[in-house]
This record gives C-alpha cells, structure tokens and sequence, in this order.
C-alpha cells in the first residue's frame, strides 16, 4: 500500500485491543478475557482513525511501500487504548483543601455541606470567576488527565445552579473542545445541588423553564454543544420526582440520561433511571438488588467511583454484585474539589483493590464501557479498525503495571496519541 498515513506503531510486545468485534459495550466474561495481540503494530491514517491493527510481521507485509509521518518503535513495549474517564466535574474556581482536613477530623460530607462548604463553597467562587480564569484552570487540569493517559473525557457543568454561571461553564467546556486534543464529552449540571434561599420545586421550575430552554437555543444556533444531562439525586437534594422531570426534559432535547444516584442514600435512583432509558448511572454506593437487576435489563450503564468512596469513607460500591448481574460497569475519577484525582490509572488501581475487580476488567471499565457510557463506543474505548487513533505507549513489556503500579503511570507512560498525533511524549529519564 503505497498511501501516506499519519502513525505507524509497530513492534509492540502486547497490543491490548479490548475487544475486535465491534463491541458497544462488555460485560462479566467479555471483561474477564481482553483481546490482546503479542507483538503487533498499528497504524494510523491521515484522518487520524486506525486503518489496521494486528501482529507486526503482518502489518510489516502490508505496508512495505507506505510512508508515515510518524513512525514509533515500541519494541519492549506496551500498546492500550487510550483511556476514558467517564464522570468530572472540572470547571471551578476556589479551593477547598481546608474541607479534606475537616473530613480527616470526622465531618461527613454532608456535614461540611451544611456548614456552608462542599458544593455552595465552590458556586460562590464560580459565580464571581472570569470564563478566562475557568478556561486557564480547567485547560491545566485537562492537560494533566491527558498526560495520566486519559484522551477521553467526560466535563460537568453544576457550580453554577443559575442560569448566566451554568451557561459560562458549558461556553468554557466547549472553548477546552476547540482548542485542546483531549476528547471531550460536556454535562449539563445545573441541578447538582439546590441553590440558596430556594426549594427544591423552585430550583426545578428554574431548570425546566428558564435554563433547560436556552440551552436548547444555543444548542439549536449551534454556538453550544452539549451531550448529557445530569440530576443529583438524593436525600435533601433532588427528590425523585423533581430528578425524572428534568431527565426527561433533556431526553426529550437529545441529551442522554447521565445522572448522580443512589449515593448516600438508597432513593431507587437506579429504578427510575432504567425506567428513562438512562445512558448510565453514577455512584450506586447504597444501590438495592433490585436497582442493580433494573439496570442490567436496561443497559445502562454503572459509572463506579472509587475515590469519592475513598476520600469520603463511604461503603464502595458493590462492583461484583453489578457484574455478577450482567451490569455494564464503568469507572470514572468524579475529579472535583472534594476528590481531587486526574489519574484513571490510579482509579483502576482503587478499583481493584477496594471494589474487588480484576485488572482486565478495570481496564474494560476504563476503556469501552466507560465510552458506552458517554455514547462514544462507536469510535473510542477499543483499538479496532474505524476507530479513532487514540492510545498509550507503555514502558513495560505488560499492560497490567499501569494499574499495579500504585501512582507509577509517570514513569510508565511513554506516548500518549489522540488521532494518530503524539499529544504528550515522556521523555524524561528516570533513574530506577
């Protein structure tokens, strides 16, 4: 083949692919056997999607006449698809490190909440930042999940809770998807929490006829895009009846269904959200057996998130029951004021250690299922053909270190690639 591609990774001592069969989601038994390719290439075509993946001397055959406008030797190395981190909130402005030290004293987060922290703390300071301050931060903090091996993210708005705020997040989300190479999948959030000195019927009514309105207008004008709409749905927050009516109303824009439930209570939030047709669900931490069931049948899809359990003492979430169950689990950071983690490597690593899941279905977890979850498994999670040409070069002749090794993804991350273009390249030497 005698065309000019863009990429040529070849020699890799394991290609890990996911899946190769065109796969939307996995579940148990898919994620328990990863397909993985021992010394293979990939290459990378000028529109930035994988024109062919598979062992090297193949690929050598294959391409003996083509020329590339990059080419990587990953002999010795490792070849993953790039990886997804299915739930952030990254847009704000203040800091909140003097709130992990009440929480390390014993506060709940429900406490801090109620002492005027937490959510309100970070609107308050929302509210009065710049867009050119927000875009600064949250381009900082996204440079950092893509050099941690993310090249897919999903980005909230919610520190806004009134019109003008949630508007200037969602303007700067879209701003960080024109100008920087990480994908990018953006949440309408307005209802994350209720604002001061309203209801929760008032704060509802604003979403449904003021907010949700005018989003659609610019979303119609083109001058906004946004993908999912999401509910905190809880005990003192939003009540299920104020959550289905504004899930439904961004349903019925085209947004899908991505919400907060069943965290610190049991609310049935998994019930209603099988019952909506919700994409996928977040949190589950107080999840009934009937919630669980609900949402296997209706595939949607589980967002677990190990480090707010973590940081916030809560009782993980119950990975094995959903798998067990045919649930189609995701993982995410939930990277926020209160869990302040950028690395899905070290989700991965909580993931399996504290929610008992293997390595091959963390890193399920943290590729395909959590872009099914963003409705992205169509061209990402998977290093297939079609797909876009984004992936990780890793150090190590097995893929499993980046999760084992707890924080080494600095050192294990040689390249990360977003449609076939090398975004970040770790070339610093680390004396071992």
């Amino acid at each position: 083949m005698s065309c000019n591609y863009r990429l040529l990774v070849k020699n890799a001592k394991q290609v890990v692919l996911i899946c190769n069969n065109g796969e939307k989601y996995m579940t148990k038994h898919g994620m328990q056997h990863l397909c993985v390719i021992e010394n293979g290439s990939v290459v990378i075509g000028s529109d930035g999607l994988i024109r062919a993946v598979g062992p090297a001397e193949i690929i050598r055959e294959q391409y003996s006449e083509a020329s590339f406008d990059k080419v990587i030797d990953a002999t010795g190395m490792c070849v993953l698809p790039g990886l997804v981190d299915a739930h952030t909130h990254p847009v704000w402005a203040g800091d909140r490190v003097h709130e992990f030290a009440m929480k390390l004293a014993g506060a709940t987060y429900m406490d801090v909440h109620r002492a005027g922290g937490g959510i309100h703390f970070t609107v308050e300071h929302t509210r009065a930042a710049g867009s050119s301050e927000l875009l600064a931060s949250l381009s900082s903090r996204l440079i950092r999940m893509q050099r941690a091996g993310t090249t897919l993210v999903e980005c909230k708005s919610g520190y806004g809770l009134e019109l003008q705020t949630e508007l200037k997040m969602l303007e700067v989300i879209e701003e960080a998807r024109r100008t920087l190479p990480i994908n990018i999948s953006s949440t309408y959030c307005g209802a994350h929490a209720v604002p001061k000195g309203k209801t929760v019927a008032e704060a509802t009514k604003d979403i449904l006829q003021v907010q949700l309105p005018r989003l659609k207008e610019q979303m119609s004008a083109g001058s906004l895009r946004v993908d999912n709409i999401d509910v905190f749905c809880e005990q003192g927050v939003f009540d299920l009846g104020s959550t289905r009516s504004i899930l439904q109303a961004g349903k019925d824009m085209g947004l899908n269904i991505n919400f907060h439930g069943d965290e610190l209570h049991p609310m049935n939030s998994a019930q209603l959200g099988a019952e909506l047709g919700a994409l996928a669900i977040s949190h589950l931490e107080e999840v009934t057996d009937e919630g669980i069931a609900a949402m296997a049948t209706a595939r949607t899809a589980a967002v677990l998130l190990p480090t707010t359990a973590y940081i916030l003492r809560l009782p993980q979430p119950r990975a094995r029951d959903m798998l067990e169950a045919g649930v189609i689990v995701a993982l995410g950071s939930d990277f926020n004021p209160n869990a302040y983690c950028c690395s899905m490597p070290i989700v991965m690593h909580l993931a399996c250690v504290n929610m008992r899941m293997s390595m091959p279905e963390a890193l399920a977890a943290a590729t395909i299922n959590a872009a099914y979850a963003l409705g992205r498994s169509h061209t990402h999670g998977s290093l297939e053909v079609n797909k876009h040409g984004d992936l990780l070069v890793l150090n190590t002749t097995r893929w499993e270190h980046l999760i084992y090794q707890l924080g080494g993804h600095q050192e294990l991350i040689r390249y990360v690639v977003i449609k076939g273009n090398v975004v970040y390249d770790n070339e610093k030497t680390v004396d071992l």
